[in-house]
């Protein structure tokens, strides 16, 4: 991407498309690496860890922790709000005033949830030790020491080719991967026919199944996203490492009829915002009844 500086942005811009695909294939090494799968030793995971999130700006530590809770509760609406995408019930939607259902309509536009919102949260929120749910000094040294690493890394590639050049390369990079990364950590639990549950009914194992999407990807796209499109196997069992969730898909037959997802049929889902307890299932806000929208 440097070198085709000197022959044209565009052809930097385009190489930054797969470049971007690598990162996130970085991050999905760096998940496995928190949940102990990707290597035997959990030493050799944590050091891999720690070094793969200097190049996807997420703190190893917090996003262990944090994607940790995602895993016991995803699916409980009675233990929402840590490690995954703020989702409300209709009725929780309608009760508060007009300017709180706004706010939660804004939060839930797809230009702010895989753009700003995202952009913010990997970009900004990752970068300051507070309101995370990790012990204080423990957040402190997980974010301050990716934080140094990171300034590390900058300050070795600015040396070398100019801070102007890492910028024109290096941004367009994250911005394409962070993008990319919030929508499939969307997809992989905001369908129609999702799993919501309160605590009392809940089940790990239907949250797995039914909660979880089995993401269909052309194979180019589930190499470069690690597998993590099998999202369902991932959540029965997370001491699977990315590269042999394929094999597990097709030695179990049965799992092939989970939550299965199209890549077409998956830009559908980016409208839906609410939980309806009565259906069962994810609504959009035109899904309303008319009153409701009224209201």
């Amino acid at each position: 991407m440097v070198f085709a500086l000197d022959i044209s942005y565009w052809l930097t811009l385009l190489l930054a498309v797969p470049a971007a695909g690598l990162l996130v294939r970085f991050f999905i090494i760096q998940h496995d690496c928190g949940h102990g799968s990707f290597f035997k030793s959990r030493a050799t995971n944590d050091l891999v860890g720690r070094l793969t999130s200097v190049l996807t700006v997420t703190p190893y530590e917090y996003w262990r922790r944090t994607h940790g809770m995602h895993h016991a509760t995803s699916g409980n609406l009675s233990r929402r709000g840590v490690g995954d995408i703020d989702t409300l019930t209709v009725k929780e939607y309608l009760a508060p005033p007009p300017r709180k259902r706004l706010a939660y309509r804004i939060y839930r536009n797809p230009f702010i949830l895989f753009g700003v919102g995202a952009h913010y949260w990997f970009l900004v929120k990752h970068r300051v030790p507070f309101g995370l749910p990790l012990p204080w000094r423990q957040a402190w040294r997980s974010i301050v020491a990716t934080n140094l690493l990171i300034v590390a890394a900058a300050t070795g590639l600015t040396a070398a080719v100019g801070f102007g050049t890492l910028l024109l390369v290096h941004v367009p990079i994250v911005m394409i991967a962070v993008t990319i990364g919030a929508w499939l950590f969307y997809i992989q639990h905001q369908f129609e026919d999702a799993y919501w549950q309160d605590d009392a009914h809940w089940s790990y194992h239907d949250a797995a199944i039914k909660g979880s999407s089995y993401y269909i990807l052309p194979k180019i796209l589930q190499w470069f996203t690690g597998n993590i499109g099998l999202h369902h196997i991932h959540h029965l069992c997370s001491k699977i490492p990315n590269y042999r969730l394929q094999e597990c898909l097709d030695s179990i037959p049965e799992l092939k009829h989970a939550a299965r997802i199209s890549l077409s049929g998956s830009l559908k889902c980016a409208k839906l915002a609410l939980w309806d307890e009565d259906r069962g299932k994810l609504i959009g806000f035109r899904q309303l009844t008319p009153a409701a929208n009224a209201a």
